[in-house]
């Protein structure tokens, strides 16, 4: 699981990789996203501006998409709760090319 946080204009302010064991690519997406926003809480960020490159994810936080897995229903529905808390939400899908930094993250933590 990785994310690199950066501010609005590209200024790197921090970054997190941890491994959480077997588990879907979707399932580490979602935990992905319920520790950022976590952290985001912790620092006292009311706008996050989300992008990743799980083109399910963002469809299902967009409500494009149901969210039909038992197993990922509960990580949505931190998220959703998780957000709501704050004043701006947005997710943006982003091709993999331009994730590479949060890719190798990924893989620091797969090595771990």
């Amino acid at each position: 699981m990785t994310t690199p946080f950066r501010r609005k204009g590209g200024e790197d302010l921090a970054e997190h990789h941890e491994a959480i064991g077997r588990a879907t690519n979707n399932v580490a997406e979602y935990r992905a996203v319920v520790t950022a926003l976590e952290i985001c809480q912790r620092w006292g960020a009311r706008r996050v501006h989300l992008k990743m490159d799980s083109e399910l994810i963002v469809k299902q936080l967009l409500g494009i998409y149901r969210v039909k897995s038992p197993e990922l229903r509960p990580l949505y529905q931190q998220v959703v709760f998780i957000s709501r808390g704050m004043a701006e939400f947005q997710v943006t899908h982003v091709r993999r090319e331009q994730n590479a930094h949060a890719d190798a993250l990924a893989n620091l933590a797969l090595d771990a």
